[in-house]
């Protein structure tokens, strides 16, 4: 039995981020019920051992939140298709972790009653336990409507993250400035 105010949470993309968010929110006490195949199966196992391996459409419907974590130009398309599938429950959490996208790009799943929710932990991801830590020194931008973004802001905060609200308007400059300070990060390194 879980404890109150726990959730049951599918992963969507099972490449360096979806696992380690699932082990982040697994260890705030939430249940990991699923995970889609990634192009690492053994990563998405060392992070989260014993968790069955779905389909999306499975995992969506076992998940009171749904964390899609997939690349950028993968995510308006992954959505839609769930929702002409009539995936997307009333009142269910979905939450994708891309920088370039607020949470308009959830509609499809908010037309059909989802909650939908945009957190992006400013974490070079290594797809490694080693990220778990980097979270709690990390930031998380948070996009989503007014009502729930104190939803977003909470589960920032379970995943270590301190959270840092970015307009939906602003999110295209913000993942912009994130691409930019990494670029100069790695040429000063490479130097």
């Amino acid at each position: 039995m879980r404890r109150e105010g726990r959730l049951g949470v599918g992963i969507i993309g099972a490449g360096r981020v979806g696992p380690v968010i699932g082990a982040a929110l697994g260890g705030a006490g939430h249940a990991i019920v699923g995970i889609t195949r990634g192009s690492d199966e053994e990563r998405a196992e060392a992070l989260l051992p014993g968790v069955p391996v779905l389909d999306a459409l499975e995992v969506v419907r076992r998940s009171e939140l749904v964390v899609i974590a997939v690349p950028h130009d993968e995510l308006p398309g992954l959505v839609a298709g769930l929702a002409e599938l009539g995936a997307w429950q009333p009142g269910q959490l979905v939450l994708h972790t891309d920088p370039g996208y607020g949470a308009t790009v959830l509609a499809p799943a908010a037309a059909q009653g989802a909650i939908p929710l945009a957190v992006h932990p400013a974490v070079a991801f290594t797809g490694t336990s080693m990220d778990l830590r980097q979270l709690t020194h990390a930031y998380a931008a948070v996009t989503a409507p007014a009502p729930v973004l104190p939803i977003a802001q909470a589960l920032a905060v379970e995943l270590g993250c301190e959270p840092v609200v970015v307009a939906e308007e602003s999110r295209a400059a913000y993942a912009e400035a994130l691409a930019t300070a990494t670029e100069f990060s790695r040429s000063i390194v490479r130097q």
